[in-house]
């Protein structure tokens, strides 16, 4: 743990002190930016493992750095963990939509966010090879054999049910709006096209048994997988 790098973009020196401290405490190595734009360029220049944003900052506000890092091959696999006084459940939505990793929320209490980071890193360390394989809560994905399993159980899915597994538990914590949920399962499985997003995820968690509730309902919005 002690090698990995964090980037803290904030333009509040007294908020970045502190996070800056207590990271250095646990052996990381933090690098401080206090402009949304010399972040952006650090974060480009120096591929940190996790960037600690802030979203409103002079230069670019953070879900402007956040949209270019997610853009950019060489940034888009680095972890993103928005730090923001935006307290309200559309501005979370919209952070995520941007491809935060985690959000957390102003005022904050030190050892809850470095345990969050710890998990982020560690989340990292065991997706490093995200495109093929995840692990998550008992659940084994793997997109290049086309398989799931649930605590050994072998999961039945169908292509439609195994692409909403997959684009729901690879973000855990991040709420997918029905539209961007049948973007994902558009593909072999033409019924997709046809039945709502409701369905397959009733039959998705009916297939999962006991680990339904991983599939959490976000009201007016869609669906998320369960952070924690």
């Amino acid at each position: 743990m002690s090698q990995n790098k964090i980037l803290v973009v904030e333009d509040e020196k007294s908020i970045a002190d502190i996070i800056i401290y207590n990271l250095e405490k646990e052996g990381f190595q933090v690098s401080w930016e206090r402009d949304g734009r010399d972040g952006l360029a650090r974060a480009q220049s120096a591929l940190p493992d996790l960037v600690i944003l802030d979203l409103m900052m002079p230069g670019m506000d953070g879900l402007q750095v956040c949209r270019q890092l997610r853009s950019n091959q060489r940034t888009e696999q680095i972890r993103i963990l928005m730090l923001t006084a935006r307290a309200e459940e559309t501005d979370e939505i919209v952070g995520f939509n941007m491809g935060a990793d985690d959000y957390v929320t102003k005022p904050f209490k030190v050892r809850p966010l470095i345990h969050r980071i710890k998990a982020l890193l560690r989340r990292n360390d065991a997706t490093s090879d995200r495109k093929d394989h995840l692990s998550i809560h008992g659940i084994e994905i793997n997109r290049q054999q086309y398989s799931a399993t649930c605590d050994g159980r072998i999961l039945d899915l169908t292509p439609t049910e195994f692409r909403l597994l997959w684009t729901l538990a690879s973000q855990p914590g991040r709420p997918f709006s029905r539209n961007e949920l049948m973007d994902t399962s558009r593909g072999e499985d033409a019924n997709a096209l046809e039945r709502t997003i409701d369905v397959h995820v009733r039959s998705l968690r009916k297939k999962l048994n006991a680990s339904a509730e991983l599939i959490e309902t976000v009201r007016g919005v869609g669906y998320r997988f369960l952070r924690k």
